[in-house]
């Protein structure tokens, strides 16, 4: 093995270990998760750690196998992101204004 490939070995395996610790911290925090809102960001964060997982593992390989899997996935997890999120702004939706007693019905 020359000089590069073993740089480049080092490399994606210090990535492969970054992405395994930062998926062990994504699901601590979507147990733990204080409110719905931390728990669906985590959950959008977990769907780009998988596809940095799946990515570390093409560069290993050396294979493009995994590319359309990865699309996939990115779009899934927006969908699951924006799907959350109009979900929760139609969940807290303020109530309407109440117009002041006796204004209505004057012109």
């Amino acid at each position: 093995m020359t000089g590069p490939e073993t740089v480049d070995r080092v490399l994606i395996s210090a990535a492969v270990v970054l992405v395994v610790v930062a998926g062990a911290l994504l699901l601590f925090r979507i147990s733990r998760g204080p409110s719905m809102l931390d728990r669906a960001i985590a959950l959008d964060v977990f769907a780009a750690v998988i596809i940095a997982g799946l990515g570390a593992k093409s560069a290993f390989a050396r294979d493009a196998f995994y590319f359309p899997i990865m699309l996939v996935l990115a779009f899934l997890g927006f969908t699951g992101s924006v799907g959350i999120a109009r979900f929760i702004a139609v969940r807290d939706k303020p109530l309407p204004r109440r117009k002041p007693a006796g204004k209505e019905g004057r012109k």
